[in-house]
């Protein structure tokens, strides 16, 4: 099994503008990742802090690392972020709710 992670550091009172994004309703049907062979799963976890910053993790579950490079290289997942760009070809800036974002992607062992 292969594992994304994604991690925010938000500023208070934030959180559920990252979870919106990555949640949808039963009515939408599956979204575009959920329909990508290879892929097994996604979960949010909130991390339980009562004040200040404040996280949020993805973990998205894979077949294989190989299973993950068909999502990234598909045309459904290129213009999707395609879309993000300005016309001018820039990217648009980052909310300012969002102090920080990391990701890191591993190999399951056990």
């Amino acid at each position: 099994m292969f594992v994304q992670i994604r991690k925010w550091t938000l500023t208070e009172g934030n959180t559920d503008k990252i979870i919106e994004r990555f949640t949808r309703k039963p009515e939408q049907g599956p979204s575009l990742i959920e329909q990508q062979e290879g892929f097994l799963g996604r979960e949010l976890l909130v991390k339980d802090i009562r004040r200040g910053e404040e996280e949020v993790l993805m973990l998205v579950r894979w077949e294989s690392k190989e299973a993950w490079k068909s999502w990234e290289k598909s045309p459904e997942h290129i213009a999707g972020h395609k879309k993000k760009i300005k016309e001018n070809g820039a990217k648009p800036p980052k909310p300012d709710y969002i102090i920080a974002m990391e990701h890191g992607s591993y190999t399951v062992i056990e």
